[in-house]
């Protein structure tokens, strides 16, 4: 069910996301700057489409698919991906592929709150949301 994560969400708390960020190949100093970043993230559905924004003073980016087929996806550090985002057992589940590698970002509702676990190469960061 998607409705549990459609709004508006706020960074409060990061763990290990600049170790994920350096496994997707991202460089030092934007590594720094975007870990120290506290997105607002907007989840909104609109029949069979959803959209996921993300807002922050470094980027804003937004995503527009139906759940469960490949789209293409440039990303907030611009790796042009092929996503897809699916609902397994009440997580929003988003895999980037490219070059051979794949990273997952898993959402779930715990609490009332929005845990998202980045991983790629056993490096897992945890981020948590509240909502706005």
């Amino acid at each position: 069910m998607l409705e549990p994560f459609l709004g508006t969400w706020t960074l409060e708390s990061s763990e290990n996301f600049e170790a994920y960020l350096a496994q997707l190949g991202v460089p030092a100093a934007f590594r720094h700057l975007a870990a120290l970043e506290k997105p607002r993230i907007t989840i909104r559905a609109q029949g069979e489409r959803v959209s996921i924004g993300t807002e922050s003073s470094l980027k804003t980016t937004e995503i527009s698919f139906r759940l469960g087929e490949v789209f293409d996806e440039t990303t907030a550090d611009n790796r042009k991906v092929k996503s897809i985002v699916t609902l397994d057992g009440g997580c929003l589940v988003h895999v980037q592929k490219w070059h051979g590698k794949e990273t997952t970002i898993k959402r779930q509702i715990v609490d009332g709150k929005m845990v998202a676990k980045h991983a790629m190469n056993n490096v897992v960061s945890t981020r948590v949301y509240t909502k706005a």
